[in-house]
């Protein structure tokens, strides 16, 4: 079993920073997909970013993207302290949800597959709040 823990959300302005931090257990991290979601009041959770081995080589990744954060957020790991990451620059009001990390183990024969689908992955955090004021 893997357990996800979030941390640094918060209240910021817009135009403002985070950085979210998503600890993993588990001794496999560098096999994991790490995904990051949001769920806004009212609405579904939806795929924000996600880091997934590429195919360049068993501890080379790459990550992807909402059309909505591109250019803002960006998504990083560091696997030898089990953590991912979700930089977090020029919010919006928009912005303002609870982020959640997700995690899937990918096989080396899905390297180059980033999963979007929230169905895809198998462990999730317990979700951290991000409120921007306008």
């Amino acid at each position: 079993q893997v357990q996800l823990v979030e941390s640094g959300g918060g209240l910021v302005q817009a135009g403002g920073s985070l950085r979210l931090s998503c600890a993993a257990s588990g001794r496999t991290f560098s096999t994991y997909a790490m995904g990051w979601f949001r769920q806004a009041p009212g609405k579904e959770r939806d795929f924000v970013a996600a880091t997934s081995r590429s195919r360049s080589g068993d501890y080379v990744y790459f990550a992807d993207y909402a059309d909505f954060v591109i250019g803002r957020f960006t998504a990083s790991r560091d696997n030898a302290k089990n953590t991912a990451f979700l930089q977090m620059n020029s919010l919006k009001s928009e912005d303002t949800a609870v982020y959640y990390c997700a995690a899937v183990t990918l096989e080396s024969s899905r390297s180059g597959y980033i999963p979007k689908s929230e169905t895809e992955y198998d462990y999730w955090g317990q979700g951290t709040q991000v409120t921007v004021s306008s």
